[in-house]
């Protein structure tokens, strides 16, 4: 009972399914962005995601040249591709902006984050604990008769999947300085 008569290489299906289905996914990028260090740049940048209703995951600053006064703004966001587009497009256009990496896309990078983890336990989990941190290859920075500091650095998800394995143990405080980033290769 087919009264559609539709020719070869013609869908039955609706216009909405004809959407390209990798728009609806959500993706996590690194960008870098070279800026003058100067007073008031963090908050343009910062501005230009919340007035548009960009979500931040990550955000480092730092000076990383005190003659120049440049500074480098390290953000991790997720959007959809198009949105992260327009966000690349539009932290270009703003006036203390050098420059906008996406190290996501752009080839091979190395990206790190540092961590300080407070675990409290005593007995087998306080060994647990410190087992666990030397496969980790966390390092014990502070001690007191009932808790350890750790320091770990490497990618988030190494750092995310040892905070999981330390909350049964008596994980009770965790520090996240966030994602720092560079390229592999030279610009």
């Amino acid at each position: 009972m087919n009264s559609l008569k539709l020719k070869d290489g013609v869908s039955r299906k609706s216009a909405y399914d004809l959407r390209n289905p990798t728009e609806d996914i959500h993706e996590v990028h690194t960008l870098t962005v070279l800026v003058d260090n100067e007073a008031g740049v963090l908050a343009r940048v910062i501005g230009l995601f919340s007035g548009r209703g960009y979500n931040i995951e990550s955000l480092t600053v730092s000076e990383i040249d005190h003659q120049g006064k440049l500074s480098r703004i390290t953000v991790m966001t997720k959007g959809k591709p198009s949105v992260i587009e327009q966000i690349k497009a539009q932290l270009e256009r703003l006036v203390p902006v050098y420059e906008v990496h996406d190290l996501t896309t752009e080839g091979p990078s190395v990206q790190r984050e540092l961590a300080l983890l407070k675990v409290k336990g005593e007995g087998n989990h306080r060994v647990e604990a410190l087992r666990l941190g030397d496969i980790f290859r966390a390092r014990v920075v502070d001690t007191t008769l009932d808790s350890f500091i750790f320091e770990i650095t490497g990618p988030t998800d190494k750092i995310d999947k040892f905070a999981s394995l330390m909350e049964p143990l008596g994980l009770v405080e965790i520090a996240r300085t966030g994602v720092v980033g560079i390229s592999r290769e030279e610009h």
